[in-house]
């Protein structure tokens, strides 16, 4: 009815709880309840009014979500994510990762996040910038797909239609370039000139219009380097002062009540895989879905699938891990014979 995503929404919401304006009353769907607080918000509250190219006006800066500070001898609490999953934050710089990545965006320092897919780096991004606006790279991305393109419109004509790109310069947003080495080199080129100290693009496409980043625009990229046609340049690793490891939380794994010997099966193909042993271990998502599936199926056939998902390759080792580790012969997931 607003015209804007679930997230967006979402995201808002999520700002005024943070601002302590609203509260949050339900969590699976996420449920908000306005305060003596939240009419105050509405009042101070700024609407987008078109500017000279028909683009919106940034509203004024929201404030800064809360500190996340773990409590003594303990464990910060999770962040919740725009779609209403909990985040549970990890170590980084000895702050949560979530409170070192508002840093880096506070000191302009860009971030790659690097590792294999299903690791955290998007619920990580996710949980540390509300304001999130994501580009899901592959290789059909285009130079128009970030900065924008004519669109037909109702009436039979066009009108320019903004990028991302553009969106979040020109409403000092965060910017997630996801799977970002799967993009063309010539395509992330028009991106290059918002991360210098330039701060500004030209859209060619749209009568040679500057476009100047407002404060709080930001670039954080994740980059899964296992992943076939995933290659990080030079021109793009030069860009991100500070490149991340992520991988999988077993301990986090365990804590979240994970079949155990699903975790420790992990831990153990993790570690083959390190040393070169096997090429697939499961991650964190996988672990999850585990978990999911266990409930819904039986752990026998959560296991099956374990081994199911296996790449090809690794499927026999993976199979002799996890039938080891259960006491019974464990095969991929298969249908049986005819009821």
């Amino acid at each position: 009815m607003l015209g804007h995503s679930g997230g967006a929404v979402g995201n808002a919401c999520e700002t005024l709880v943070n601002r302590g304006e609203a509260e949050r009353v339900g969590s699976q769907p996420r449920m908000y309840r306005a305060t003596s607080a939240t009419a105050a918000a509405a009042r101070r509250a700024t609407r987008t009014a078109p500017n000279s190219h028909g683009a919106p006006t940034p509203n004024a800066q929201a404030a800064p979500p809360a500190p996340v500070t773990p409590p003594p001898g303990g464990r910060p609490e999770p962040v919740i994510r725009p779609n209403g999953q909990p985040y549970h934050p990890r170590a980084l710089a000895e702050l949560p990762d979530v409170e070192a990545l508002r840093k880096l965006r506070a000191g302009q320092v860009p971030v790659l996040l690097y590792g294999p897919p299903g690791t955290g780096k998007t619920s990580l991004i996710e949980a540390a910038f509300p304001d999130l606006i994501t580009v899901a790279g592959d290789g059909d991305t285009t130079v128009g797909d970030l900065i924008g393109e004519y669109t037909q419109t109702a009436s039979g004509g066009y009108e320019f239609i903004y990028g991302p790109l553009v969106t979040a310069m020109q409403e000092g947003r965060a910017l997630l370039l996801d799977d970002a080495t799967l993009i063309s080199p010539k395509v992330l080129a028009a991106l290059y000139p918002a991360m210098d100290g330039r701060r500004q693009i030209q859209v060619k496409a749209h009568k040679g219009e500057t476009i100047t980043a407002a404060d709080g625009f930001y670039v954080i990229a994740g980059h899964n380097p296992g992943v076939h046609g995933a290659v990080l340049t030079e021109a793009l690793a030069s860009r991100f002062s500070v490149q991340i490891q992520v991988g999988s939380d077993y301990d986090l794994a365990a804590s979240l009540k994970i079949n155990r010997t699903a975790v420790r099966i992990a831990r153990h193909l993790a570690a083959s895989q390190q040393a070169g042993e096997t090429g697939w271990a499961p991650q964190l998502r996988e672990l999850l879905a585990f978990q999911k599936i266990a409930d819904v199926l039986g752990t026998e056939a959560a296991f099956a699938n374990l081994v199911g998902i296996a790449p090809l390759e690794d499927r026999d080792t993976v199979a002799e891990v996890v039938t080891k580790a259960t006491g019974r012969p464990i095969t991929a997931l298969a249908l049986g014979r005819q009821l």
